[in-house]
């Protein structure tokens, strides 16, 4: 069975892309192997993204915020979607990815800007796991082989 490598970015890499890293890689599916970065990536990941990541049963060896370039590198896994998932990181200039992946915007709001109780910031993480999750399920259950640009981003309004 084929597995595609798929590379969550948002400026500091920290939450949302962590997320989706985990999400992908523990897909029940098997077929996607998730990555995450950021353009300016922050020191450490969100302790209650790690925690999330965690319970999904993702290993914390693979928890850190990684700067986009390591991608680009020559020895870097080769990317099949690269998905952006925060404004910020949707309008920068990006690296120019090897092997031509398909990319998508599939925008969520920054959890971890939420004030309030450690429950209330809790659930924000939550509903932006949830919402990775069912495009992700969405993007699973698709032909990846055949996928594109074009369709990859029409998993985000299908499922908004």
């Amino acid at each position: 069975m084929k597995q595609y490598n798929i590379l969550f970015l948002c400026t500091h890499n920290s939450a949302r892309s962590v997320l989706g890293e985990a999400l992908a890689s523990t897909h029940p599916s098997g077929l996607l192997i998730g990555y995450s970065a950021g353009s300016t990536p922050g020191t450490s990941v969100n302790p209650f993204a790690r925690e999330l990541a965690l319970e999904m049963g993702y290993s914390d060896s693979n928890l850190r915020s990684k700067n986009w370039d390591e991608f680009g590198l020559p020895n870097a896994p080769k990317m099949d979607f690269i998905i952006t998932v925060c404004d910020n990181a949707a309008g920068e200039v990006c690296p120019i990815w090897p092997g031509n992946p398909a990319t998508a915007h599939w925008g969520f709001p920054d959890p971890s800007q939420v004030t309030g109780s450690d429950v209330e910031k809790r659930l924000a993480f939550i509903e932006v796991k949830n919402g990775l999750k069912k495009r992700i399920d969405f993007l699973a259950s698709l032909p990846l082989e055949k996928l594109d640009s074009l369709a990859l981003r029409e998993i985000h309004h299908k499922i908004s």
